[in-house]
């Protein structure tokens, strides 16, 4: 029972974590760290009472991470060429190809190294791997709990319920992303409203260099032109960014409502780290998703991870630079 000493702790701290503040990437980690350490313990177990069918499970368990890669690999490339297909060459619709890419890059690496036999070949392959292994845990840890997040209710009843602006088509029309924000935020406000205490729909929005009038006052106008109460829509114009439009909105529900409570609408994609810059810019309220293109979800999920992967850079680069400082003296050593 010892093995599963390290996962029951892990487990537990993320129980708490989430209890304390379900917008902590922490509680992302601990729960990787479960799995992690888990793992290990139920092969242990398996071991213990020998049989084919254990036998099996134990090679399925050791292959699946490699197999898996490689089929991620594929999917990765694939849905590259397809954003590239769909929406044009840019660097964040390359994102999913350069990663298919750089996954068979590594692959590569280490198949080099070992055949190649060469003492500093396989130290460089293994430093590779180890940075490369680092972020790709960080990464599944933040797919499973923005899964996992994108799915626990939000019970308490919400004073405002926040639309996160994401630009305009031509200068004055709402996109599909955004029309699905808009519609996901309605049916907030129409659970609430079945409450018996409907709440205010908070478009949050500026104007852009591009456009013609505030995303926000454009937002406003297509949920009234589909028959939603004008008289429950404010507006938030100033905003550029996502962090602006947490700021800002809160200025706005702060003044009208005293110890307001929020649920703030985005994109499922985009919805872990919109919590985590609520959090950080003290918004009482949490966040819930509206679907996305299936194919667009990949490239999206990367650019957002990097975003916090990069919002942590004191911890997570000084982590992957202690792992090639210490490749560096290995490779010094050989």
């Amino acid at each position: 029972m010892l093995a599963y000493a390290l996962p029951a702790l892990f487990f537990a701290l993320f129980l708490l974590g989430v209890l304390r503040d379900r917008r902590r990437f922490s509680n992302a980690v601990y729960l990787g760290l479960t799995v992690f350490f888990l793992v290990p313990a139920m092969l242990l177990q398996l071991q213990r009472s020998p049989s084919v069918a254990a036998d099996v499970v134990t090679v399925l368990v050791l292959l699946l991470p490699a197999l898996g890669t490689l089929v991620l690999g594929v999917f990765l490339i694939l849905n590259g060429v397809t954003m590239l297909r769909k929406e044009g060459r840019s660097l964040a619709n390359l994102l999913s190809l350069l990663a298919g890419l750089g996954i068979f890059g590594v692959v590569a690496l280490l198949i080099t190294a070992v055949s190649a036999g060469s003492r500093g070949l396989l130290v460089v392959a293994g430093t590779t791997l180890l940075v490369v292994s680092y972020v790709a845990f960080l990464f599944l840890c933040f797919v499973g709990y923005a899964f996992l997040y994108g799915r626990l209710r939000v019970r308490r009843n919400a004073d405002f319920v926040v639309v996160l602006g994401s630009g305009l088509i031509g200068g004055t029309r709402v996109p599909p992303l955004l029309a699905g924000r808009l519609e996901r935020g309605r049916a907030v406000y129409e659970r609430q409203a079945r409450r018996g205490r409907p709440p205010v729909l908070l478009a949050s929005g500026g104007q852009g260099p591009d456009e013609q009038l505030p995303e926000s006052r454009a937002m406003a106008a297509y949920l009234v032109e589909r028959g939603f109460p004008a008289e429950h829509v404010l507006c938030e114009e100033k905003s550029r960014t996502t962090e602006e439009n947490l700021a800002f909105s809160k200025q706005i529900m702060e003044a009208s409502v005293p110890g307001y409570r929020c649920v703030i609408v985005t994109n499922n994609y985009h919805v872990l780290r919109a919590a985590l810059l609520a959090r950080r810019a003290g918004v009482n309220g949490q966040v819930v998703g509206a679907p996305t293109a299936a194919y667009f979800w990949p490239s999206a999920t990367i650019r957002e991870f990097a975003a916090v992967f990069l919002s942590y850079k004191a911890v997570n680069l000084g982590i992957c630079a202690l792992l090639l400082l210490c490749g560096g003296l290995a490779w010094w050593s050989v």
